[in-house]
């Protein structure tokens, strides 16, 4: 698969069948966000993989409702960061944007892999810092939920979810996004 292949295939299901999590997956994933550019290379990703299922159990408690459906996931993984570990140019804080590279390429490399990696952020950042033990002056950005695509629905999803479930939401047309030479 090329990663035009795999930009394509990505989805961000949420009706999901378990999949074993492995030490070598994991440092599989985490190389592959670890090749992210990042402001000056600071690399200031910092991801906790949840797998064990007693930990599994208490994340679930950090999900908003919408997000029933997340407590499938064979892992969750939750990307953080802090301002002070990368470049902060006037206004400009680069750490959001270079965690979001990481999970990119993090992504594209589960869906390679023929895995579901859905990044949410429907979840209580505050509980979830308690639950990893992840430090107070760092960010929770997002939780990437795991799993390998279920051939039926998830009998908790709404209408809403269950439509985009079987057909990949709608995107904006060229001339909304793009912008030649000035807005």
């Amino acid at each position: 698969m090329d990663v035009t292949q795999a930009i394509d295939l990505r989805r961000a299901y949420r009706s999901l069948d378990p999949v074993e999590i492995t030490e070598d997956l994991i440092q599989d994933l985490a190389h592959h966000a670890q090749l992210a550019p990042s402001c000056n290379n600071n690399q200031p990703w910092r991801f906790v993989f949840v797998f064990a299922p007693s930990k599994l159990e208490e994340m679930k408690t950090a999900l908003n409702s919408g997000n029933l459906w997340a407590h499938s996931a064979s892992m969750m993984i939750a990307v953080f960061s802090r301002k002070e570990d990368d470049c902060v140019i006037k206004d400009r804080e680069y750490h959001q944007f270079d965690c979001g590279l990481a999970a990119a390429f993090l992504i594209l490399r589960a869906t390679e892999l023929g895995l579901v990696a859905h990044p949410i952020a429907g979840y209580s950042p505050k509980k979830t810092k308690e639950i990893l033990g992840i430090p107070e002056d760092y960010q929770v950005i997002a939780l990437i939920i795991v799993g390998k695509k279920a051939l039926g629905l998830n009998p908790v999803l709404s209408e809403k979810q269950t439509a985009e479930e079987q057909t990949r939401p709608e995107r904006f047309p060229f001339e909304k996004y793009v912008f030649l030479n000035g807005y």
